[in-house]
């Protein structure tokens, strides 16, 4: 059961932080929907894929003192940024190994916007229809969706998919 909490601590430690609660909702989705050990169970939500087990996972590994959990206002919105504590540290030195090195791929996805990242595990999330068909349900969702940004996020999927085939992730 741990072997969960662990993962999620060592995927923030290997991005060192991660600003916003969406944002790590979308980078787990993404890393697991693209082959990382990650196990949490989606539904479809107001911003595309979200985990309840993510979140209560996340509750629990601040409640236990692993993760340090700063509130801001961004723009008048309240934003969390998460860090792993040295209580942490020492609990993922326990679960070592639970989760590959992923750091390449995760401050890869920690750089991109939060807004590129939900686009990201929509289309993801649409993966098993015909990929006309996917864009269409973006675009129901996403009404100001651009056709570029569509399009960089099919490459950086790829690019993503490739970099885990070619054992990146360690899987």
């Amino acid at each position: 059961m741990l072997e969960d909490h662990a993962r999620i601590a060592a995927l923030i430690d290997q991005a060192g932080e991660i600003v916003g609660r969406k944002k790590l909702q979308k980078m787990v989705y993404i890393l697991q929907r693209t082959g990382a050990p990650f196990h949490e169970t989606y539904h479809f939500h107001f911003y595309g894929p979200y985990s309840e087990e993510l979140s209560v996972q996340l509750e629990e590994l601040y409640n236990f003192g692993f993760l340090a959990e700063e509130k801001e206002k961004k723009s008048g919105t309240l934003c969390y940024r998460y860090r792993l504590t040295e209580s942490g540290e020492t609990f993922l030195k326990r679960y070592s190994g639970t989760l590959p090195d992923l750091t390449d791929l995760t401050e890869k996805l920690n750089r991109e916007s939060v807004s590129f990242l939900e686009l990201v595990s929509l289309l993801l999330y649409f993966d098993q229809l015909p990929r006309e068909s996917a864009i269409e349900k973006v675009h129901q969702m996403r009404k100001n969706c651009r056709e570029e940004d569509i399009q960089r996020a099919f490459v950086f999927i790829s690019a993503l998919n490739r970099t885990l085939t070619a054992g990146t992730a360690g899987a």
